[in-house]
């Protein structure tokens, strides 16, 4: 129990700032592009408060976690009006691909905090709830540094589900931006059944026990994770 608390204690405030950015970058990159809907609303700002949807930053993950389950989740969507982009169809393709791009930028801090927060002869171990431990050479537990490598675990995770091409996902958008326009407006209406899709996904991967994370987002997570461990090996080693 007292892993598994200590697990949430650490991942929770990883992945809210990995959402808060997340949206806060659509919002930024709406208004650069002509779009400031997220600003006269008050949604460009880090303050978590503004953004974490009680459900899908907190309960779902929290619930996927106590599961076994890959954990994810959402915050409140930043509301962006695409006919006050300066270039609707490019527009909604770039504040789309921002919000992941925000994740491999946290990643980046993150990889290089963590290779500053490394002791040398450190070494990676596990404890009962399969939660990797950094620790010294003389056994001691590095929170500090465990919690950055997980940091940017989840936002190299978060980078890569939300460019899944499902609605409502970051990677519909910009699906949707290079088909032509005849079936771009069939796209758009799918976007409405977004949750639904996902849902159903998520639904028939328990069920059947298909592992569809397994063939799609963990194996990009777990090469692009190779190029971070490098940075943050090579500034350690510096």
């Amino acid at each position: 129990m007292s892993d598994t608390l200590t697990f949430a204690l650490i991942f929770v405030p990883c992945l809210i700032v990995a959402i808060v950015f997340h949206e806060v970058a659509h919002g930024w990159a709406a208004k650069a592009l002509g779009d400031p809907t997220a600003s006269e609303r008050g949604r460009l700002t880090l303050n978590p408060i503004r953004h974490v949807d009680p459900i899908g930053t907190l309960l779902v993950p929290g619930g996927l976690l106590l599961m076994g389950a890959p954990a994810f989740g959402w915050a409140k969507p930043v509301p962006v009006n695409k006919w006050r982009l300066s270039n609707p169809r490019f527009g909604m393709m770039a504040v789309a691909a921002a919000g992941p791009l925000s994740n491999f930028v946290l990643a980046l801090v993150g990889a290089v905090l963590f290779g500053l927060a490394l002791v040398p002869g450190a070494d990676w171990g596990a404890n009962s709830a399969s939660l990797p431990m950094l620790v010294d050479p003389q056994g001691t537990a590095l929170p500090i540094a465990t919690g950055l490598y997980l940091f940017i675990m989840i936002n190299v995770f978060l980078g890569f589900f939300n460019l899944l091409p499902i609605p409502p996902f970051d990677g519909s958008h910009i699906v949707g931006g290079l088909l032509p326009a005849r079936l771009r407006s069939y796209w758009e209406r799918l976007q409405r059944f977004g949750m639904v899709l996902i849902i159903g996904v998520i639904g028939f991967s328990w069920v059947f026990g298909t592992g569809w994370l397994e063939v799609t987002v963990l194996p990009l997570v777990a090469e692009v994770m190779g190029f971070y461990d490098g940075i943050a090996i090579a500034i350690a080693q510096g």
